[in-house]
């Protein structure tokens, strides 16, 4: 076919659309109606579809547009945000008057006056993409603007962002009928704000509030005439217009905005010629923290325990945590994460080969109040201080001694009272347990022992052989397995059947891989005397209307931690507890270092063989908390034991916090605890 057919071909139906679009009056509901029900041919649109009369989209009824998540720690200060887009969405009161004006008068100057399209402006542009076959210039008004982008940045599927994008007439009209809809439900103010909350601005800002901090370091309702010229003038291009890019090209296109304001009668003749002289003037503020990375220091991995908690556990997903503008409300002791800090890093250099590890949680509600490491959540493994493997959380060396605990536990409940008394050797070999095919014999490895002793004493003074003994006395590592795991030892669980059916004598010793979070969590038990919780890191959450969010059956969505009543007895809790006490009262007790006057602490120590890992655990009636020491990728002497560098960072972590607080004493032992001998 000949280029003068094509174009005779192409006539009738520019006529029939120009015609059409120029007998549209300024009706919205006329205008909409007349937008429907025509086909104008191959290639651009058949519209007998229903798309063009559907109700608005849930995306463009909500009032605000979702904002960056927020992770808050319970004093109300911020650990960190999760976010795709960088936003913060701000009400009209919160935007500055000038910046509203700049961008009215650059990107729809009758935006007060039509009803969500520009008939003049969209016929020219239809006229010229039509008549070249694509679509070349945009035409589209404040209104349709914010139909694309509101569409384009809640696409989930690439099916959906290509609908949103796709270069058609189709769109176009489908954006067109949602702006008239638009125009019809909202008044222009809220339009308005919700487009500046809600259109990009370069550098990973979306919404004005981000762009100004992100730009200027500044609140949108601070702008400025220069500043608000230049925001403005980065909607249409704002990757090659950046300021922090290229202050030149930026400027001109500020200045661009300052004349057409000018030209409209919101910019003085002085105020023209001043500002435009002037330099484009930046002070970017810096992004706010993205994800658990993000957090520093501070909370990093109390962050990925609480990321895996809401989506592994609650069923959220990282979409609904990244793109909900939720509000997460944790249950992070800002103080005592700040003390844990100062603590680990004062024992433990960041990033030493050796990591420690403190872990408090909150007995009798399974609050998990700090976790501390010398290193920072992140994922560079060329880097010795950082590391994207919660070592607060997961199984990875013995925790030694603190085991005793358990097996003593399970003596008091099979009967044996703190006074039972057993007169071993040192070394000890077990009448009951054996190393493979030899005899199970053991040592004390930290001082001198009295060969008898009661089990209170022998707990004070952590004494192996004793324990071992004890082990005899009950038979079978079955109850001291038990009695862990329903204490709340997790990490056992994996292996506990397998200990009990090869009856090792070495449980009491604790060689199994241990949990820090579980083993605080199982001590935890006792302080409440008896009552189990499960560790939970999150309070509630709280979606973008500010209300909690609900599951599909309506309950609350993360409202605490499941707890279970007496999984060991009160009195046998509380007897414990009452003989961990000792540890740090007591010349000769293991836990002296966390000692803090006037408070009852109830600590045990524990030293891994070879003294591969040294482990602490230590006891108030309102926090329990726990501490580790260790190689994670070798097995090396770390030096010292639980009582010492364990204990120290327990103490210093406690001692800012307790100080400040009136004493709170343990119940008296359920089992009456005759007085034990002096040094």
């Amino acid at each position: 076919m000949a280029r003068s057919d094509r174009s005779r071909s192409r006539d009738p139906r520019l006529r029939a659309i120009g015609g059409l679009l120029l007998a549209l009056p300024l009706s919205g509901a006329l205008l909409a109606g007349l937008l429907t029900p025509f086909v104008v041919g191959p290639g651009l649109v058949a519209s007998t579809s229903a798309t063009l009369l559907s109700p608005l989209p849930v995306e463009l009824t909500d009032a605000t547009p979702p904002g960056n998540t927020v992770v808050l720690a319970s004093d109300g200060s911020v650990i960190t945000y999760f976010y795709r887009n960088n936003r913060t969405p701000v009400a009209a009161d919160r935007i500055a008057d000038v910046m509203e004006q700049a961008l009215v008068d650059i990107e729809d100057e009758r935006f007060y006056e039509h009803n969500g399209l520009d008939v003049q402006g969209t016929l020219r542009a239809l006229a010229r993409n039509l008549s070249s076959g694509d679509v070349e210039e945009g035409g589209s008004t404040i209104t349709q603007q914010l139909v694309k982008q509101t569409l384009l940045q809640t696409a989930v599927t690439p099916e959906d962002r290509q609908a949103a994008t796709e270069q058609t007439v189709g769109r176009k009209l489908r954006e067109a009928r949602l702006a008239l809809a638009l125009e019809e439900t909202y008044p222009k103010e809220e339009i308005l704000t919700r487009y500046l909350n809600t259109v990009y601005f370069g550098e990973g800002a979306y919404g004005v509030q981000a762009a100004a901090q992100a730009y200027f370091g500044v609140d949108a309702a601070d702008l400025t005439l220069p500043q608000a010229a230049m925001l403005a003038g980065l909607v249409q291009t704002p990757t090659s217009d950046s300021p922090l890019v290229d202050p030149e090209k930026a400027r001109q296109r500020r200045n661009v905005v300052l004349e057409r304001m000018h030209a409209q009668g919101h910019v003085s003749d002085a105020e023209l010629a001043e500002v435009s002289a002037q330099p484009v003037q930046t002070d970017p503020a810096p992004p706010p923290p993205n994800g658990c990375a993000g957090a520093g220091v501070l909370g990093g991995f109390f962050c990925d325990f609480l990321q895996q908690h809401l989506v592994g556990t609650l069923g959220m997903t990282q979409e609904q945590l990244e793109d909900g503008g939720l509000t997460v409300r944790t249950t992070m002791r800002a103080d005592l994460q700040r003390s844990g800090d100062a603590a680990v890093l004062a024992t433990q250099p960041m990033g030493d080969p050796v990591a420690a590890m403190f872990t408090a949680v909150e007995p009798g509600t399974g609050n998990v109040l700090a976790m501390s490491t010398n290193r920072v959540f992140g994922f560079d493994a060329a880097d010795p201080a950082q590391s994207s493997v919660n070592l607060n959380v997961v199984a990875s060396k013995g925790s030694g001694s603190t085991y005793k605990v358990f097996v003593a536990t399970a003596a008091l409940e099979a009967g044996f009272p703190p006074t039972h008394t057993i007169t071993t050797s040192d070394p000890y070999t077990s009448r009951v347990y054996r190393n493979g095919l030899e005899s199970y014999t053991v040592g004390n490895v930290e001082g001198t022992f009295p060969p008898t002793l009661s089990m209170h004493e022998a707990l004070v003074r952590s004494s192996n052989t004793y324990f071992v003994g004890l082990e005899d006395d009950l038979g079978s590592v079955e109850g001291p397995v038990r009695v862990a795991q329903r204490l709340g030892l997790t990490s056992l669980d994996p292996v506990a059947d397998q200990v009990i059916a090869q009856n090792r004598g070495s449980f009491t010793l604790g060689p199994e891989a241990t949990s820090p979070l579980a083993l605080a969590s199982a001590y935890s038990t006792l302080a409440a005397d008896g009552t189990r919780c499960t560790p939970v890191p999150v309070v509630e959450v709280l979606g973008r209307d500010g209300r909690p969010l609900t599951r599909e059956d309506g309950s609350p969505l993360g409202t605490g931690a499941s707890c279970t009543p007496e999984v060991v007895s009160p009195q046998i809790a509380t007897t414990v507890n009452q003989m961990m006490v000792g540890g740090s009262s007591l010349p000769y007790g293991t836990g002296r270092r966390a000692a803090i006057p006037g408070h009852q602490i109830a600590t045990k120590t524990g030293t891994a063989q070879d003294r591969a890992s040294v482990s602490f655990v230590g006891s108030t009636p309102r926090y329990t908390a726990s501490v580790m020491l260790f190689n994670p990728t070798a097995n090396v002497d770390v030096g010292g034991f639980g009582g010492s560098r364990g204990g120290q960072i327990w103490h210093d972590a406690f001692l800012p916090v307790l100080s400040a607080e009136e004493p709170v004493p343990f119940p008296p032992p359920g089992i009456p605890l005759p007085p034990l001998p002096g040094p």
